[in-house]
C-alpha cells in the first residue's frame, strides 16, 4: 500500500497539469469571444454544449464517472461563458437596459398611494420617506394602488415587502410582475405592536384581536398565551384600530401601532406583543417609470428558469463569478404551471457597474425571462 504522503504528491501534481490545461483551455474562450464579437453571435449555444456532454460523458468508464465528468464540464462551461459576457461587455458590447438614470427622485408635485387608512405602517413609511406635507391619499386593496399608479391617479405607492419576522408580502411580490412596474425605493420601519381598546377597556374582558394577517403572524407568541381569544383578520392594522373605535365595544381590540392609537384615540392595553423586538418591515416605493437615482445600490430582478436540473446553481453563479452580494431570493409559483416558479432576486450593485452589466448579460441569455424591477 503507498504511503498518503506519496498519494497526495501524486494528486498535486496531476492538479497542477489540469490547472495548466484549464488555463490554455480559457485562452481558447478569448478566442472564441473574438469571433463571437466580431459577428455578433450569442455566447449560449445550448445544442452545441449538449453534443460536447454527450461526447465526454462516453469517456467514462462507470456511471458514477459519467455524472461527475459531466458536473465537471457544466461547470467549465458556464465558467467559459461567463469569461466571453466579461469580454464583450470590456469590448464595448453592452446592451441597453432601458433604465433612466436621474439625479434625484421628483418629490413636487406628487401623488402617493398607500393602503390602508390614517395611521397605517404604510403611512407612516409613505411620511418617513416623502415628507409630512406630500399629497397622498389611501385604498382599499395593494391591487388598487397599482391601479392608482395604471390610471394615472398617482406618481407612487407605497407597498410592504417583506417583514423581518413573518417574510415576504406574497401577494406584493405577484403585483410587481403582473403590472411590470419598477421599485424606485425603499423605506424601512420599526414595527411596534400594541393591543389597542376603548379608553377604560379591561385587558381581561378582551374576546376578539383584529389586524392584518402578516401583524397576527408577527405576535403568535403573544396570541398563542390567549387561545381564549378570537382572532380576525382585516386589511389593516390602521382599519383594525378604526373598527374597534367605530363599535365601541370594549371586548374588542386591535394590533396596531401607538400612533394608531392616538390618532384613533384608543388605549394602549399592551405594547411590544410582537415576537422580535427588532422587527421591521421594509416597503418599497413604486413608480411606473423605469428611472434610478444616480448611486442607487440595491437591485430587484426577477428571473425564470429553464425547468431543469442545475439550472438554479447555474443561475446563480452569475453573482459568484462577478463578485456581486446576492441579499435575498424569493420563490414564487408561475401561474397557470404547476410546481414552477420564478425567482425574486435582491443583489448588491448599480446598472452602470462592469459587473452588474456582465451578470445580467449572462442570465438574460441563459433564463427565459429575465426582468430588472429596479435599482434604488
Amino acid at each position: 500500500m503507498k504511503d498518503l504522503q506519496d498519494i497526495r504528491k501524486e494528486i498535486d501534481a496531476i492538479d497542477e497539469q489540469i490547472v495548466e490545461l484549464y488555463k490554455e483551455r480559457m485562452k481558447r474562450t478569448t478566442e472564441v469571444a473574438s469571433y463571437k464579437i466580431s459577428t455578433g453571435k450569442q455566447v449560449l449555444d445550448r445544442e452545441r454544449e449538449l453534443s460536447k456532454l454527450a461526447s465526454l460523458e462516453a469517456l467514462a468508464d462507470s456511471d458514477f464517472t459519467k455524472n461527475a465528468v459531466r458536473e465537471l464540464f457544466e461547470q467549465i462551461m458556464s465558467t467559459s461563458r461567463k469569461k466571453q459576457y466579461q469580454l464583450l461587455t470590456e469590448n464595448g458590447q453592452v446592451e441597453t437596459l432601458g433604465f433612466t438614470e436621474i439625479p434625484s427622485l421628483k418629490m413636487d408635485g406628487i401623488r402617493v398611494v398607500y393602503q390602508g387608512v390614517e395611521g397605517a405602517y404604510a403611512h407612516l413609511a409613505l411620511t418617513s420617506y416623502f415628507g409630512e406635507e406630500t399629497d397622498r391619499f389611501h385604498v382599499d386593496t395593494w391591487r388598487d394602488a397599482m391601479e392608482a399608479i395604471k390610471n394615472g391617479e398617482a406618481d407612487y405607492a407605497v407597498l410592504p415587502f417583506e417583514n423581518s419576522s413573518a417574510g415576504i408580502v406574497a401577494e406584493n411580490y405577484d403585483l410587481l410582475k403582473e403590472y411590470g412596474y419598477y421599485i424606485v425605493g425603499e423605506q424601512k420601519i420599526k414595527i411596534n405592536h400594541c393591543i389597542l381598546g376603548l379608553e377604560g377597556a379591561d385587558f381581561s374582558r378582551i374576546k376578539k384581536i383584529y389586524s392584518h394577517p402578516q401583524a397576527l403572524a408577527q405576535c403568535s407568541k403573544f396570541l398563542e398565551e390567549h387561545r381564549e381569544w378570537e382572532i380576525i383578520p382585516e386589511k389593516n392594522t390602521a382599519m383594525a384600530a378604526k373598527k374597534v373605535k367605530e363599535d365601541a365595544d370594549p371586548t374588542q381590540a386591535a394590533i396596531a401601532s401607538s400612533l394608531t392609537a392616538e390618532l384613533y384615540g384608543l388605549q394602549i392595553l399592551a405594547e411590544g406583543v410582537q415576537n422580535n423586538s427588532m422587527n421591521e418591515t421594509r416597503f418599497i416605493i413604486v413608480s411606473r417609470k423605469n428611472e434610478y437615482v444616480a448611486g442607487a445600490g440595491k437591485i430587484s430582478i426577477c428571473v425564470q428558469l429553464k425547468h431543469e436540473s442545475g439550472a438554479l446553481y447555474h443561475a446563480l453563479g452569475h453573482f459568484i463569478y462577478n463578485g456581486l452580494n446576492m441579499t435575498s431570493i424569493e420563490s414564487r409559483p408561475i401561474q397557470g404551471r404547476n410546481w414552477e416558479y420564478q425567482f425574486f432576486i435582491d443583489f448588491d450593485g448599480n446598472l452602470k457597474d462592469a459587473a452588474v452589466l456582465n451578470a445580467l448579460r449572462g442570465l438574460k441569455e441563459e433564463t427565459l425571462d429575465l426582468k430588472i424591477f429596479g435599482n434604488y
